[in-house]
């Protein structure tokens, strides 16, 4: 789940609804979503504990056509678009020590491609396409060797943000900075930056809800991957419990963590200072304050340790859901072929391909609002079947039943759905081109079956 999120989106946050107050409110919303979400799954988790998770559940609850739209469009944009994401936030991180690797370094554009107005190709694109090749080939040899890594960086990231969060609020020794974000703290504005001049535009009733639901795309983005664990269900010890209690206190944590880590960067920033920081790195803009140079550079690091570690979990998990399509033939049958070291490899090099394709398609933020919205209706979708298999499969085994049934799944559903039709009206450049690949699945699904068919006979 701890990726590039917590270190970058916080300035876009600032833009969108510019106070403290509601900045917290958007990560405690976007926590308290992903949270309903992860005790929802946990049922799914203990009636299907098998390799490829969220597939396996639509697939179950609604039939084959539900499942393979998942898997189509988990390979599409959602695990392939995530990958792409954090690979070009560890290029911008890279580029704070060397410039030219960084997204400073424009290599191509920017043009108007019509579809995408700003194309343009950075060398931390470049440099996050290396980082997918190297964690792709380290996880096709082998399981145990993309365990350690995980261990190690999530290690090392936990560190740097307590390191952020603890000296954040012990060495910055200015109250004016946070006893001035909270003087305006619930004065809902937008802010928009023209050279040093900023323009504030007030946000109340509906336009501070639209606000608010734009806003939620980084916070929701750095909160997902939650669910990952379930890809990898077959290969887990007594799923049945281990699955469900992984997601809980998983999200718990983490949600508590990154309301802390912006409680930290409002104590050492001002809201002007987290809107404009440099290339949206509010996280080093806030280490600076505290650490000075040589601290800032070693949290630099441990941010990049931070996002590898962060892909090296996605990377490693995705495979199982395409390997898991194929072995129902509703993938390419080589997905479903393990390697002499017992993992998916050729599904992994497919992966890696497609994750660099998209690494070059678009920036950082693009690549959000290109993923969010079709993991949200996947969510929605997924969540809606519990209330589905309670009905269809009522003596079905459930080691654990979903916490607050049916008022939690619920709720997730209402607010799930309303940031989406807020995400379709005011974020369409990306929103609907991922709703159109969704639907394209269809006859595809479709032009698969009629193949399986005619080669079984």
């Amino acid at each position: 789940m701890i990726g590039s999120g917590i270190f970058i989106v916080s300035s876009d946050i600032a833009r969108n609804v510019g106070s403290a107050g509601w900045l917290i409110v958007v990560w405690l919303l976007s926590g308290f979503i992903t949270l309903t979400a992860a005790l929802s799954y946990g049922e799914l988790s203990g009636m299907f504990p098998k390799a490829g998770g969220q597939y396996v559940y639509l697939r179950e609850a609604y039939g084959k056509l539900y499942g393979f739209l998942y898997g189509w469009a988990f390979f599409a944009v959602i695990q392939t678009g995530t990958i792409a994401a954090v690979a070009v936030a560890f290029g911008k991180f890279t580029g704070y020590f060397f410039p030219g690797l960084g997204e400073s370094n424009i290599l191509y554009g920017p043009v108007d491609l019509g579809f995408i107005s700003d194309f343009k190709i950075t060398a931390a694109q470049l440099t996050g396409i290396g980082t997918i090749l190297i964690l792709t080939l380290i996880n096709t040899r082998g399981v145990k060797n993309g365990k350690w890594i995980q261990f190690i960086f999530t290690f090392a990231k936990l560190a740097a943000m307590a390191a952020l969060i603890i000296f954040g609020f012990m060495m910055v020794k200015d109250s004016s900075i946070w006893s001035g974000n909270w003087d305006m703290g619930w004065m809902a504005r937008k802010l928009t930056f023209t050279d040093d001049v900023i323009t504030h535009e007030s946000l109340s009733g509906a336009t501070l809800v639209i606000a608010i639901g734009v806003a939620m795309v980084g916070a929701l983005f750095s909160s997902d991957a939650w669910n990952n664990v379930t890809f990898i269900a077959g290969e887990i010890k007594n799923p049945e419990r281990n699955i469900g209690l992984s997601l809980f206190i998983g999200t718990f944590v983490v949600t508590l963590i990154y309301v802390a880590m912006n409680l930290m960067y409002l104590n050492a920033l001002s809201i002007q200072e987290i809107a404009k920081a440099p290339s949206d790195r509010v996280a080093l803009a806030a280490a600076l304050k505290v650490f000075g140079g040589v601290g800032t550079s070693f949290i630099a690091l441990l941010i990049m340790v931070s996002t590898f570690g962060c892909n090296n979990g996605l990377i490693l998990s995705g495979a199982r859901v395409y390997y898991t399509m194929a072995k129902d033939k509703l993938f390419l049958p080589v997905a479903g072929q393990l390697n002499n070291k017992g993992v998916p490899g050729k599904a992994l090099w497919m992966q890696c391909v497609w994750a660099c394709l998209l690494c070059l398609s678009g920036q950082y933020g693009n690549l959000l609002d290109f993923i969010i919205f079709t993991v949200l209706l996947f969510y929605i979708l997924t969540i809606a079947g519990i209330f589905k298999l309670r009905k269809v499969a009522p003596d079905h085994p459930r080691p654990y039943k979903a916490f607050g049934y049916p008022i939690i799944p619920a709720l997730y559903i209402l607010l799930a759905a309303t940031i989406c039709i807020i995400l379709l009206l005011y974020k369409q450049e990306y929103t609907w081109p991922g709703l159109i690949i969704v639907l394209l699945g269809i006859p595809v699904y479709y032009l698969i079956g009629k193949r399986s068919v005619a080669s079984n006979e």
